[in-house]
């Protein structure tokens, strides 16, 4: 079973933008708070949100085209790969979302982008980030807006879950990360 270590050791392998490094620790966090939501094993579902854009920095233009053979020859199980595959459903894969894993990850990779954005236009960063601003935000299709919100709803409603209630638990597992994903409190005054 592959654990966040290894995860992260692979990802640095092929990820070397600070946006895109980023971006594997906001979804590798969600993904441990859904896991948590689910009674899973949080560490597997955060080592998977970490590898999930393993080959973007590489080849953007062909993203998920250069994922599965690699991490099978780096020892990952088929389950682990079909669902680091399936959060490009419709996208740029075929892989249908069918586990709560995988469903998760298809709704969480987009979903961070807008609370990473959320928190860090806020005095306290992610601190004291609600659902209600939360939403605003998302309704706002300006903010955030290579966000896709379509994305996150149909994602919700594999999920059976309304966004308020991924958002909520999102918030709450990037918030135990906030100094290291640079969403804790600003000290200007």
């Amino acid at each position: 079973m592959l654990t966040l270590e290894r995860a992260t050791e692979l990802n640095n392998t092929m990820v070397t933008e600070e946006g895109l490094i980023l971006h594997a620790r906001n979804v590798c966090y969600a993904m441990g708070a859904m896991a948590r939501h689910f009674g899973e094993d949080e560490e597997h579902w955060k080592a998977i949100g970490m590898l999930h854009d393993y080959d973007y920095e590489k080849y953007p233009e062909e993203h998920l085209a250069h994922t599965e053979e690699p991490l099978r020859e780096a020892g990952l199980e088929e389950e682990e790969i079909r669902a680091i595959l399936s959060h490009g459903y419709g996208i740029c894969t075929d892989v249908k979302p069918e586990t709560n894993m995988e469903k998760s990850l298809f709704t969480v990779d987009e979903l961070t982008g807008i609370v990473q954005a959320c928190a860090r236009m806020r005095p306290n960063g992610i601190t004291d980030l609600g659902v209600k601003s939360f939403m605003k935000k998302f309704k706002d299709k300006r903010f955030a807006a290579k966000c896709d919100r379509d994305l996150i709803k149909k994602g919700c409603g594999m999920l059976d879950m309304d966004v308020k209630e991924v958002a909520a638990i999102v918030i709450e597992g990037m918030k135990e990360h906030a100094e290291e994903l640079g969403l804790a409190p600003t000290s200007e005054g």
